[in-house]
């Protein structure tokens, strides 16, 4: 905790308070957080945090959509099932030729445009006219 900011800190603490609050089954308003920060000792969380954090989750089940809803960045496609002792991929295919498959995608993603350089001309390197 000590390598977040304040604000991460404060949002961090209103955060845990409206799930604790959510999973209690009690009211969530700016009240009920700001009791329930203070119970825990935690004192210093600037005003607006509980506010905005119980209008916006003050309708259960957007809290309840967010925490079972999956989001965020990253992430790759799902992985294929595993099917039979064969160790045979879902589809028929070895797990050696997803993985070539994989290979391959990623190749195709990373050709940026057929020998064009960046500024449109035939990629000869050379100096253009600019």
């Amino acid at each position: 905790m000590k390598n977040l900011s304040k604000q991460q800190r404060d949002e961090y603490a209103t955060a845990f308070a409206i799930l604790a609050l959510y999973d209690g089954e009690a009211e969530i308003s700016s009240d009920q957080i700001n009791t329930l920060l203070s119970a825990c000792g935690v004192e210093e969380v600037e005003g607006f945090y509980p506010v905005i954090f119980a209008n916006l989750f003050k309708d259960r089940s957007k809290l309840a959509a967010c925490v079972t809803t999956p989001s965020g960045g990253g992430g790759g496609g799902g992985g294929a099932a595993v099917g039979g002792a064969s160790g045979a991929v879902a589809g028929g295919a070895t797990p050696e030729a997803t993985k070539e498959e994989e290979k391959k995608e990623e190749e195709e993603e990373m050709d940026l445009g057929g020998g064009m350089d960046m500024f449109g001309g035939g990629g000869s390197g050379g100096g253009g006219d600019y």
